[in-house]
């Protein structure tokens, strides 16, 4: 108890320069250490239980879609709505004289957890602007060849065909049998790939498709020692799995804020390696476009400050939680669903159990059905919120899936998973 409440404590005095209320607990007053506990279910205990209570969960519908976007906990709802308040008193003021100068404490706090330089760290509005702004921000040139996947998320599988057409840049394709727990054979899919005009790769950290966890490090590994650059795409990863961004051994990162740090919507980051911030030129005008100050990808002129803001009480919740114990939790409750259906006649997985290659999300099918019909079902008669995953091969470019994908976050209860796994037995 004593070792709890110091750490609540330390964490305050940490973070809470963002926050409206003094300390953490005071933030989420639910997790307090004096709390009297709740009575478990499952062999859940009563931290969990708070955790989920500091969420405005909806008590008629199952969410488990967190993998597209996550709910804010209510504190960040809070503070957003006072800073929403406090703007619209005075805007010109509030917004460009008191929280525009509050972004950089929490490009310190973003840093921290993150485990990079706040130089280092630009704030934007989500992964796919983060990772725009690298991509058409690297100076290549026609026939520079940068290695991409079948798997990547659309919209950067857009933006390098974008680039492809408009510069002549060459993409090829790695094309790994996924899911995989063969770490040699997922990093020849690409390594196989590299030649001497290989400029970059582009690395998917966790597959938005599937929840394969690449081994972004040996991949990295490989491509550094050709001199190829690397960037990844972390918008699964970031607030889920226990790491930090020097663990990967890229140059270049992207995030949303928004999946699972549970940021307000519309909230992302950017990370580029210290020395190469001056090659990379904004995506939007800057005064010192060749400059090494992180900020020049921030130019965005008007922006919603309360967003960033309430972000603050987002990381407060995370740190709060820890990590290690976050991961492990939301792959325990994949683990929970998944155990108890896997003997179902036709159904089959499309995800890993392993730890190491598989976290929040797990997909599953079942024979003779479209994923659509699947989903459609599960909210009809159950109204558990799914995404249908369904893509026709095109060979070599896009990877084909049938599956629905079930992501939950540190909310879910294991009574609302029990739920989905019977639904699935009634299919």
């Amino acid at each position: 108890m004593t070792d709890r409440r110091s750490f609540i404590q330390q964490s305050a005095a940490l973070l809470g320069g963002l926050a409206l209320h003094t300390t953490v607990r005071g933030a989420y007053p639910e997790l307090a250490p004096e709390r009297p506990v709740l009575d478990g279910n499952q062999g859940e205990g009563s931290f969990w239980y708070n955790v989920r209570a500091a969420y405005a969960c909806s008590p008629t519908l199952i969410n488990l879609n967190n993998g597209g976007v996550s709910p804010a906990p209510r504190a960040a709802m809070e503070a957003l709505d006072h800073y929403n308040r406090m703007c619209n008193e005075a805007p010109s003021y509030y917004m460009w004289r008191i929280l525009d100068q509050d972004r950089e404490p929490l490009r310190m706090n973003l840093a921290a957890l993150a485990g990079v330089p706040h130089d280092e760290l630009a704030i934007c509005r989500n992964a796919t602007e983060a990772l725009n702004g690298i991509i058409f921000g690297l100076p290549l040139k026609a026939g520079d060849e940068v290695v991409v996947s079948t798997y990547d998320y659309p919209n950067m599988a857009n933006a390098w065909k974008q680039r492809a057409l408009r510069d002549g840049v060459k993409l090829v394709y790695a094309d790994p049998d996924l899911p995989s727990t063969d770490d040699e054979a997922i990093v020849e899919a690409f390594a196989s790939k590299f030649t001497a005009k290989t400029k970059l790769v582009h690395i998917t950290h966790i597959v938005n498709w599937n929840g394969q966890i690449l081994p972004v490090r040996k991949i990295a590994d490989a491509a550094h020692a050709k001199g190829i650059e690397v960037l990844v795409d972390a918008a699964h990863s970031f607030a889920l799995l226990d790491y930090t961004i020097p663990d990967l051994g890229c140059d270049y990162w992207g995030t949303s804020l928004h999946k699972f740090l549970c940021a307000p919507f519309g909230n992302g980051l950017m990370w580029v390696k210290k020395e190469k911030i001056g090659k990379l030129w904004p995506l939007l005008s800057n005064d010192k476009p060749q400059g090494d100050d992180i900020r020049k990808f921030e130019s965005l002129g008007t922006r919603s400050f309360p967003i960033e803001m309430a972000t603050g009480y987002s990381i407060d919740l995370h740190n709060l939680i820890g990590s290690q114990r976050k991961q492990e939790r939301v792959h325990s409750l994949k683990l929970h669903w998944m155990d108890q259906v896997k003997d179902v006649p036709g159904i089959t997985f499309h995800t890993s159990t392993d730890p190491r290659y598989s976290c929040a999300i797990g997909c599953f099918g079942k024979e003779g059905m479209k994923a659509t019909a699947i989903s459609e079902q599960l909210f009809a008669k159950w109204k558990i919120h799914t995404v249908a995953i369904e893509r026709e091969a095109k060979p070599g470019i896009e990877a084909p899936f049938n599956h629905v994908r079930v992501t939950p976050n540190v909310y879910t209860t294991m009574q609302e998973l029990d739920r989905l796994v019977e639904a699935i037995h009634a299919l």
